[in-house]
């Protein structure tokens, strides 16, 4: 069996193993209700809405304000 000449660093071992670590992409589905891009299992951050029902409040960003 053939033996090393030289130990190989961590460092290279280490950064040959994380070349491999990437992100995927963020899978997306759309709102049934308003037809928006959202997460799946995620309530839809444009209209609130999650299984069929209202569950969170959506509030107009300018609603509020004295400003014009």
């Amino acid at each position: 069996m053939a033996n090393l000449k030289w130990k190989t660093p961590r460092s290279k071992t280490r950064s040959r193993r994380a070349a491999n670590w990437k992100l995927g992409e963020v899978t997306t589905v759309t709102c049934p209700q308003c037809h928006a891009p959202k997460r799946p299992h995620f309530a839809c951050a444009t209209c609130g809405t999650y299984d069929g029902r209202q569950v969170v409040e959506i509030r107009d960003e300018h609603a509020g304000h004295d400003h014009e």
